[in-house]
């Protein structure tokens, strides 16, 4: 798969916010100054968000469906938040959804490909 598919609205990426304060902050990490590296493709979209207390940009995944897997979406990000998902994950769907990032058809870095792929092995040996 090397696209994403059909994109998400911003209302169904706000619809996985756990709460409304993750709502706001997400809504403010979805410009395009925000991120570097970000792209989409093989079904997951990524990007690193430079964070408010750390040197080092944060890591963030999201895999949009597991693939074909029967899995719903997952995240990931290197960020210490608890919130599931993170303000960042968010912010990076919002991004992808208003179509102001990266298009799709790009091939994930080292780091994004290879949590995307073990999700996806992970599944299917479930299945």
């Amino acid at each position: 798969m090397t696209g994403v598919g059909v994109r998400w609205t911003a209302e169904e990426v706000l619809t996985l916010a756990p709460d409304d304060a993750s709502r706001k902050a997400g809504t403010k990490l979805s410009w395009p100054d925000r991120w570097s590296e970000a792209g989409a493709g093989s079904g997951g979209v990524w990007g690193l968000c430079k964070g408010s207390s750390s040197a080092k940009p944060y890591r963030t995944v999201v895999d949009l469906g597991g693939a074909g897997t029967g899995t719903g979406p997952g995240f990931k990000c290197s960020c210490p938040s608890r919130k599931f998902p993170c303000k960042h994950a968010l912010g990076l769907l919002l991004l992808w959804a208003g179509e102001l990032g990266q298009p799709d058809g790009h091939t994930p870095p080292d780091w994004a490909g290879e949590w995307l792929d073990g999700r996806r092995e992970r599944a299917a040996r479930k299945a």
